[in-house]
């Protein structure tokens, strides 16, 4: 396991997660509901970021490693799942959104593992349409999690609005990558029968 820049960020991320979810679990004559909120909201927002930056940095730095890689994802992926969770247990999010968007992520996962066994992982790269879904996910689950008003609005409404848009999404660039998946998936079939 290379010990580099990026790969630290991502290692933060993972770490981040378990003080993420006890924001929540802490009593509100320790942490008030808008403080849990705004905290909760920042370590969202820094996990982005930190996601952002590593690919970043790897590719500047030229510390990609295959290690990295593989961590980089999951990472992201136990971030969006933790969020939607705790999300759930507040009533902010109906479990069927969130039942959609982690079981796409597993689900193409395991898509994106197996075309990589069969040496056909550039067929199911990730597209503009999974960027423009994972935009619509961060921007809503971190106005979920800010659950205040801003200029007036109330961002848990437009969050609501902007999950259900990512879930549709995520639908839809799940449809779209197993139709490209599709010819391997196939091919594959037609040499076991």
């Amino acid at each position: 396991m290379p010990l580099n820049i990026p790969n630290l960020l991502t290692w933060f991320r993972i770490l981040m997660i378990p003080v993420f979810i006890s924001v929540f679990y802490l009593s509100d004559e320790t942490l008030s509901m808008h403080n849990k909120h705004l905290v909760a909201t920042l370590m969202f927002a820094a996990a982005a970021i930190t996601d952002w930056l590593d690919g970043y940095l790897a590719r500047v730095l030229n510390q990609t490693s295959a290690f990295g890689a593989f961590l980089d994802p999951v990472a992201d992926k136990l971030m969006v799942a933790a969020a939607l969770i705790v999300l759930v247990k507040l009533d902010y999010v109906d479990a069927i959104i969130a039942f959609i968007i982690i079981g796409r992520e597993i689900a193409i996962s395991a898509l994106r593992e197996w075309m990589a066994q069969l040496g056909s992982s550039k067929s199911i790269a990730v597209s503009m349409l999974g960027k423009v879904k994972t935009t619509f996910q961060m921007v809503a689950i971190l106005l979920l999690l800010y659950h205040e008003s801003v200029l007036g609005l109330r961002a848990d409404q437009v969050g609501t609005l902007l999950i259900y848009v990512a879930a549709l999404l995520t639908l839809w660039s799940m449809v779209y990558y197993l139709m490209l998946a599709m010819p391997q998936i196939t091919k594959k079939t037609r040499k076991a029968n």
